[in-house]
């Protein structure tokens, strides 16, 4: 492979987001969503080279999609464009209960991915590929795309992140468990967040969880803890990093620009209580501005809180 392959490589679904705007008379603004999506362009604010695959459909859709990688340096040569299936879209209303996710993805693009469309070249020349629950669940061809992409990762020497995201709208409980502990089994640095966990784990103590996924072969756990920080674990070593104090107004989007920040300063030689300090603090900035992509901060804001 060419010199210019990306270091970070991510594989799942990117959508395009239409968020309620006005109650009455509702509007709708548009802007992006998709975990992996959202972690590749976390990793390259971070000054990453990152790449992502998956496919969108031959439409509008897709286009703003190849648009907003292109603005933020991630390449788009992975990504495949499928004449015959539509752009995954999802929809948030806002009403008396919360937020409302609606989400309009069966038979997209993305979860008609295969083993077949594999970038295998790039997978063998990347540092890390990134997957997540989401990219397991979306479809029966997705998951064994991605697993095929695990087993030619450790072929290879690339290392496997990999982040639970559990969402139960898109399978069991049951099924959930036993696909992602058996991707987990596969992953070099596992980066759960605390609900999805303990929903499939069935544990509650932090030592317990570290305990339990280390046992399955990660050698680094990141467990993301919200605004406390991170509880960083290998089989030598574990600690609390605490969270950066800010005045959040919306996490969306948090977990995934935490692990782009961390696995970008990993890629840059960090050790991962290194790494977890500086996702911490990206993470937090991400929490003050609106949607999962606009507020995510690049190096020089991360470096410039971090220094003062």
């Amino acid at each position: 492979m060419p010199s210019n392959t990306p270091s970070i490589l991510a594989l799942g679904e990117a959508m395009v987001e239409f968020n309620q705007s006005g109650i009455n008379q509702p509007t709708y603004l548009q802007g992006f969503g998709g975990d992996t999506s959202n972690f590749c362009i976390a990793a390259a604010r971070q000054g990453a080279s990152t790449g992502f695959v998956s496919a969108v459909g031959s439409d509008p859709f897709g286009r703003l999609l190849f648009d907003l990688w292109q603005r933020e340096q991630v390449d788009t040569s992975f990504v495949r464009i499928d004449d015959q299936a539509p752009t995954g879209v999802y929809f948030v209303s806002h009403g008396p209960s919360g937020h409302q996710f609606d989400y309009l993805r069966a038979g997209s693009a993305a979860s008609r991915y295969a083993p077949r469309d594999l970038p295998l070249d790039a997978i063998a020349a990347a540092n890390v590929i990134h997957l997540s629950g989401i990219s397991l669940a979306i479809s029966v061809s997705a998951c064994d795309a991605a697993f095929a992409a695990i087993a030619h990762a450790r072929a290879n020497g690339t290392l496997v992140s990999f982040d639970t995201n559990l969402r139960l709208k898109l399978w069991p409980l049951a099924r959930a468990r036993a696909v992602m502990l058996e991707a987990i089994r596969q992953t070099d640095i596992c980066l759960p967040s605390w609900d999805d966990v303990t929903e499939l784990t069935g544990l509650t103590e932090r030592d317990d969880i570290v305990d339990f996924l280390l046992a399955q072969g990660p050698r680094v756990v990141a467990l993301k803890l919200g605004k406390e920080g991170s509880y960083i674990a290998t089989p030598d070593e574990r600690r609390v990093v605490p969270g950066h104090a800010v005045n959040a107004v919306d996490a969306t989007g948090a977990g995934d620009c935490f692990g782009g920040a961390f696995i970008a300063r990993i890629v840059a030689g960090d050790d991962p209580f290194q790494a977890a300090r500086y996702a911490n603090v990206a993470a937090a900035l991400s929490t003050q501005g609106f949607g999962a992509v606009a507020p995510i901060p690049d190096r020089t804001a991360v470096e410039q809180t971090i220094g003062a």
